[in-house]
């Protein structure tokens, strides 16, 4: 059967379907660390939403399971393609069909790394405002399928505020156009909400219409704040959100974070248990916000810098932006993502700080401070084994089960932007209860009867 499919994959779309084991192999792992057992039948590079509509057509027919790609930068294990499975990749599907300024919408396929859209957007005065820390090599569709977020985002919304419709083939083969080109829009049940964040279990998003701002009037301001530690920052943090000035963006970095990233840099070490907070602050108010929010962090005993250059700005936000490279140079990495409210954030920082104390674990984290999601991350040392898969030590598990069961329990959510995937489905029954995991898992099964779409994701088998 195995054989049968391939052979009519290659028979349907000829060299876009590549079966070398290089590839194959490749398809197996996302940025991660986890990969699927097994090879994948076929890494298929639709270059059409033809060619994704056959993909899934003989899918259907055969039986045969299919796991959405794109630049495979995920965290959660969600787009990795394993044994009798079609990798189906959407990357070389990266053309903006149409932009308007008039209407502030601009048509994508889903292949498009969102720096490059927001690059070409920028020739017309627009962007696209979701900005996750992988934005260089994300790509929209991805951040859609997974409901990403980013730095900006306490500001600005994350993908879910800036997504009007998509385009979207379903397991047979049937393409449907959810959405709408205008701004408002509630004809029906909002299909094109129920996709966002789906992680490749309802559909394949072969087309985005997508909400634009335009470029920001005014300047930016950044704030560099040191704290003596991490809850004083965080405390910091929350003052900040409390007094009703709004940055653009917020973040939080702790003491192993922070100096793993001046290690990096070559910045020299910080001092000992010092915690960093970086804000930025923009349009028409950006300089009389940067000083309100100066004087709140002074307040909390804060040690302050602030430029006026934009320059600077985005040299200070580049410490923020290095936390992975920094995490990698420590050892195998855990990337985790909880989100908290933003008045609880001193409380889960103190979770953490339990965490480490008592399970003797090293968790340098990073915030996105402005919204309160936390971005754990559990190290530890491992080598791959025979089949090319780094397994998580169970005390490294044991450590994220407190960790997420503490952020439960101060009125949180396992996942802020990375989705559930492999990874956290174990978890995700406890977060929305038994009866809610089942009428989501019978969802599912309306938009795909077979279970053929990225099958063992999300929901535990």
């Amino acid at each position: 059967m195995s054989a049968a499919v391939v052979n009519q994959l290659i028979a349907a779309l000829g060299d876009a379907v590549d079966i070398t084991e290089t590839a194959r192999e490749s398809a197996r792992a996302d940025k991660s660390g986890h990969a699927a057992h097994g090879l994948p039948l076929a890494l298929v590079h639709a270059r059409s939403v033809s060619d994704v509509q056959e993909t899934l057509r003989i899918a259907s027919a055969t039986g045969t399971p299919v796991v959405t790609q794109g630049a495979r930068t995920g965290l959660a294990g969600g787009a990795n393609a394993g044994e009798g499975e079609i990798a189906l990749s959407v990357r070389t599907m990266d053309r903006i069909l149409e932009v308007r300024p008039d209407d502030l919408v601009a048509v994508v396929e889903p292949g498009i790394l969102n720096a490059d859209l927001n690059t070409a957007l920028a020739e017309h005065g627009m962007w696209w405002a979701p900005d996750p820390a992988s934005r260089a090599i994300s790509t929209v569709g991805g951040n859609i399928a997974t409901g990403a977020g980013g730095l900006l985002c306490a500001k600005y919304g994350v993908v879910r505020d800036a997504v009007l419709g998509v385009d979207v083939v379903l397991a047979d083969g049937r393409l449907l156009r959810l959405g709408h080109r205008t701004v408002k829009g509630v004809t029906g049940l909002d299909l094109t909400s129920l996709m966002i964040g789906s992680e490749g279990t309802l559909g394949v998003i072969v087309g985005a219409t997508l909400k634009l701002r335009r470029t920001i009037p005014g300047q930016v301001c950044t704030l560099a704040a040191t704290f003596v530690n991490v809850r004083a920052a965080a405390v910091a943090s929350a003052a900040v959100t409390a007094s009703g000035v709004q940055p653009a963006i917020m973040e939080l970095m702790d003491a192993a974070s922070l100096a793993a990233v001046h290690d990096l840099l070559d910045l020299g070490a910080p001092a000992p248990g010092v915690a960093q907070l970086t804000i930025q602050t923009d349009g028409v108010a950006a300089v009389a916000d940067a000083e309100a929010i100066a004087a709140i962090l002074r307040a909390a005993g804060g040690t302050v810098a602030v430029s006026h250059n934009a320059e600077e700005g985005e040299r200070l936000l580049a410490i923020r932006r290095s936390m992975h490279p920094a995490m990698e140079r420590l050892g195998t990495t855990l990337i985790e993502d909880v989100s908290v409210p933003r008045s609880a954030m001193p409380a889960m920082f103190d979770e953490i700080a339990r965490i480490e104390r008592e399970r003797g674990v090293v968790i340098p984290t990073v915030a996105h401070a402005g919204d309160g999601n936390l971005h754990p991350n559990f190290i530890f040392d491992a080598k791959p084994n025979v089949a090319g898969i780094v397994d998580v030590p169970e005390y490294i598990w044991e450590a994220a089960d407190e960790l997420f069961t503490a952020a439960l329990k101060l009125g949180g959510t396992l996942t802020g932007e990375h989705g559930i995937g492999v990874l956290k489905r174990r978890w995700l029954a406890d977060e929305i209860g038994d009866d809610q995991w089942e009428l989501q898992r019978q969802l599912t099964r309306v938009f795909d009867p077979q279970g053929i779409l990225n099958p063992g994701k999300v929901f535990a088998p």
